[in-house]
């Protein structure tokens, strides 16, 4: 048998992983790995139940990088890889801004910018019933999340929780502006830590909604106003925090 040398995730967090390294998935805590670690499962030793994110793949007890990046971690145990990547792949439980591009039947067609287009049901929004359905027109703006997305089956979305409310999403942004950025953005500016969103909200006061899909609509006061906070949100990208005040800065005076 072949032993291919392996390393824990939670050791590789933060740091640059490639496409074929194999990663361990973390044991329990208070339980200790004996000797060299290997990519062979030791059936003694219990490990923790992983989400694999983006850029990551189950194979038994490992965890397979598909994509090269930076090893993120999310507790309890949800690991993916963050990279440079404008193309979304549909992740359940992800929330996305969809765009109604036909009816088919009870079903509305949704374009989330994947390979192939997301099914939502009329059922799936807060309300809605057999005779009550859900004033949904081609074009308009979606905001749902997904609860089917495997390579074996269509995308499934809905705007509800588990208790059949809408809790912010539905149909939005009759106004406004949608724009794309890379998915490395949309995940700096939802970071629990990130302070973006707010530093800009002192400047002018805006809505925003973003999904995870790439896609942000905001909508301010005036075009201007709206116009300036998506160039300002597309330039976070590669700022650092002092760019990024001296950038805001900038602009607070126009913004008044």
């Amino acid at each position: 048998m072949v032993l291919r040398m392996a390393m824990r995730a939670e050791q590789r967090v933060g740091q640059p992983v490639m496409p074929g390294d194999v990663l361990l998935t973390p044991l329990q805590e208070g339980e200790k790995e004996e000797g060299a670690i290997l990519a062979l499962q030791l059936s003694s030793f219990t490990r923790v139940r992983v989400a694999c994110g983006p850029g990551l793949r189950r194979h038994g007890s490992e965890l397979l990088v598909t994509r090269s990046g930076i090893l993120r971690h999310r507790a309890p145990a949800l690991y993916w890889v963050d990279s440079r990547q404008k193309r979304y792949v549909p992740v359940k439980g992800d929330l996305v801004i969809g765009i109604v591009t036909a009816k088919s039947g009870d079903v509305f067609k949704i374009d989330v910018g994947g390979s192939e287009q997301a099914s939502l049901s009329y059922l799936a929004f807060e309300g809605a019933t057999k005779r009550n359905r859900p004033n949904v027109q081609v074009g308009d703006l979606v905001y749902g999340q997904f609860i089917v997305a495997n390579k074996d089956m269509e995308p499934e979305l809905v705007c509800i929780d588990g208790c059949g409310r809408a809790v912010g999403m539905g149909v939005f942004g009759h106004e406004g502006l949608l724009f794309k950025v890379p998915l490395g953005l949309v995940r700096k500016l939802l970071a629990p830590q990130g302070e973006i969103i707010q530093e800009l909200g002192k400047i002018c006061p805006f809505e925003i909604v973003i999904g995870m899909n790439g896609r942000i609509w905001v909508k301010a006061k005036t075009i201007q106003q709206t116009l300036i906070v998506a160039n300002l949100l597309e330039s976070c990208e590669h700022m650092t925090a002092v760019q990024r005040k001296q950038a805001f800065a900038k602009f607070s005076d126009t913004m008044m």
